[in-house]
């Protein structure tokens, strides 16, 4: 998703809130099905300032580390978020990680090819390797080293996090990044269900994130897929990562391509064989007898209306960005017409997801429903 969009969007609508999704097991591609959506209260949120510093300050007891003067000189600087105060203070109980989080954190240094073996470490103390982890992976995915930010936070725990908003954020944006998108869809269901005082912020960039990832074909050979997987070669070659995980990728994207190819080529071959020498209009077969021709090119689509209309989750990005924009100037049935669509064109489970992130654009426009 480009930051074109997420801007726009961002211009557009303001703040969103979603809110209370939960027992939602199973993605489009998932292999336990689906279950009916049920309710449950939040139960995560930030750490009080007070209760983070005191919890590194008796870990740094605990080690014989404690340095009252430095801490307070950490913790003074209300400049920095808490997440990053939180892991300063407990590396000055550990030195190697001092050292971690000052090279992810220095754009001149190279972007980390592996995870600090500090936040592998499973006896470590689970609120210092959550909240370092967070830090780190923090730093590590502004600087897209993805698999490295990943595979941190796996080894962290959510409710042991001083932000867990952060904690599932960034854990979803990596997911989302790699194409992981079961593993995607359930960080930000969690994020917009459990916690309670997540920032608008991230409630927005994830509910978009949500609603591209059903865009997503489960066809390997989807262009879309294989431009994701281009994409995912690129980033890692501007990481000076040649190595074998992207020469896996790049293997994957020529055969792929080449699956493509033969596929077009039988196609083409078929429709010349069943049209007597290709004189069959459209190269073969009537428009609407076509795979995937669901709807009728000669007519133009509805203003603000999500296309689709297959129930398979297929909802246009530029039209949503559009719909964002403009909804406080859409008419009633309009509106009712366009949250119809998209609940139709999206898995029935995630119709709680939608009717809020609609709800959430009504209050933004003073609409009372």
């Amino acid at each position: 998703m480009s930051a074109r969009i997420i801007a726009g969007v961002l211009l557009g609508v303001g703040l969103v809130r979603l809110t209370g999704v939960s027992g939602i097991a199973a993605e489009p591609n998932g292999n336990k099905g689906s279950r009916t959506p049920t309710f449950s209260f939040s139960t995560l949120r930030s750490m009080p300032e007070e209760l983070a510093r005191t919890q590194v300050m008796e870990w740094l007891r605990s080690v014989g580390r404690f340095d009252a003067a430095r801490l307070e000189h950490i913790w003074q600087d209300t400049s920095r978020s808490l997440i990053d105060r939180t892991a300063d203070g407990l590396a000055l109980g550990l030195p190697e990680a001092q050292a971690a989080l000052q090279q992810v954190r220095n754009p001149e240094a190279p972007a980390p090819d592996s995870v600090p073996t500090f936040l592998k470490d499973s006896r470590l103390d689970p609120f210092v390797r959550t909240n370092l982890a967070l830090a780190f992976a923090k730093a590590a995915a502004n600087r897209k080293a993805y698999e490295e930010a990943l595979e941190a936070l796996n080894g962290g725990v959510v409710e042991k996090a001083v932000d867990p908003a952060a904690f599932l954020f960034y854990k979803a944006v990596c997911e989302h990044a790699t194409m992981q998108k079961n593993a995607a869809t359930r960080s930000i269901l969690r994020l917009l269900e459990e916690v309670v005082d997540a920032p608008d912020r991230y409630r927005l960039v994830a509910s978009l994130m949500f609603f591209e990832m059903q865009n997503w074909s489960p066809d390997p050979k989807d262009l879309a897929n294989i431009e994701r997987l281009m994409d995912n070669s690129g980033r890692r070659l501007e990481l000076a990562r040649a190595g074998e995980k992207t020469q896996d990728i790049q293997r994957k994207i020529i055969f792929r391509l080449d699956e493509l190819i033969k596929e077009l080529e039988n196609q083409a071959k078929n429709s010349s064989s069943q049209c007597n020498g290709g004189n069959c209009p459209n190269g073969g077969q009537p428009n609407g007898n076509r795979p995937g021709s669901q709807q009728n090119p000669s007519s133009p689509a509805p203003d603000s209306v999500i296309m689709g209309g297959s129930g398979k989750g297929i909802v246009d990005e530029k039209e949503l960005r559009k719909i964002a924009e403009n909804w406080g100037t859409l008419p009633p049935d309009k509106r009712a017409k366009i949250i119809e669509d998209i609940n139709r064109d999206l898995p029935p489970k995630y119709k709680p997801i939608i009717d809020e992130y609609f709800k959430a654009l009504n209050r933004i426009h003073g609409y009372s429903k």
